[in-house]
């Protein structure tokens, strides 16, 4: 462990012992999975970890989720959210995660009594800040705080970390909610994020792939992401025929491969300079 990693873990466990009891928004993720393994270490029975469930979580989230707040040995609990009973967030404008965030948060408040906890705490880590997160906002909202960022952990720090404290899940690629896959503009329903889990699945156990996309762009159009180096493979004729099929069979109207591969909030790529800085 190095001076500056070492110098950080610290920071971060003396940060949340001074939050009192906390509640840890976990997803099972990297990110939450550090800030909660630093809550358990400094507050022991004091720190919990909250997972939501709602059908924006893909398939196998909360079973990482449940089996690292084991590993870890905190206290799990579970919240049921009801973002797509929000308007603003099934419209999907690219502020759609500032309405996920609310509603999660709001959840978790409501179990205060029974949860017993003094502050909510995130995993928002020293690189979010400059990405397009309009959750950011809603954590802001609701007096939420990002000890990762408190204590200047950037996500390389977050998965040293990890590493470091045996986490399993230190190089577990990104995976943001299903309804960050619909491209902007197009109505988020439980229908579509259903499809698209099923389609990533499928990739998944197919053809053993770790890191993908199934965009859902207009008119249902499937735009598949994957690192460069499967691309070959998905182009074979054979392959080909086999994923258009599938993908029809699960409700996408045309199916196509993005040449540029999987890279991490894409969507994004389509709005103005402007709206990323008004809606951070």
């Amino acid at each position: 462990m190095t001076h500056e990693i070492a110098a950080k873990s610290e920071r971060l466990t003396s940060l949340l012992a001074e939050c009192g009891r906390v509640a840890v928004a976990f997803s099972g993720g990297v990110d939450s999975a550090v800030v909660a393994k630093a809550a358990h270490l400094a507050l022991g029975d004091d720190a919990i970890a909250v997972t939501a469930v709602s059908p924006s979580l893909a398939s196998g989230e909360f079973d990482t989720a449940r089996d690292v707040a084991k590993r870890i040995g905190i206290r799990h609990e579970i919240v049921e959210t009801a973002e797509f009973e929000r308007e603003g967030y099934t419209a999907n404008a690219p502020s759609r995660c500032y309405f996920c965030k609310t509603e999660l948060y709001e959840q978790i408040e409501r179990h205060r009594t029974r949860l017993g906890f003094h502050v909510i705490v995130n995993g928002a880590n020293l690189d979010d800040r400059g990405d397009h997160r309009p959750g950011m906002k809603a954590a802001s909202e609701h007096s939420v705080r990002s000890p990762l960022i408190e204590a200047e952990c950037t996500k390389a720090d977050v998965r040293e970390l990890a590493k470091l404290w045996d986490l399993p899940v230190w190089d577990k690629p990104a995976s943001p909610c299903l309804s960050s896959r619909v491209a902007y503009g197009v109505e988020v329903t439980p229908e579509r994020v259903a499809r698209i889990d099923a389609a990533e699945r499928y990739l998944r156990e197919e053809f053993a792939l770790r890191e993908l996309r199934v965009r859902c762009e207009a008119n249902e159009l499937a735009r598949i992401e994957v690192p460069p180096a499967a691309l070959p493979r998905l182009v074979e004729h054979d392959t080909v025929r086999q994923v258009v099929a599938e993908f029809k069979r699960l409700g996408f109207r045309y199916v196509t491969l993005d040449l540029e591969g999987f890279r991490s909030g894409s969507l994004n790529a389509v709005l103005p300079v402007e709206a990323l800085v008004r809606l951070t």
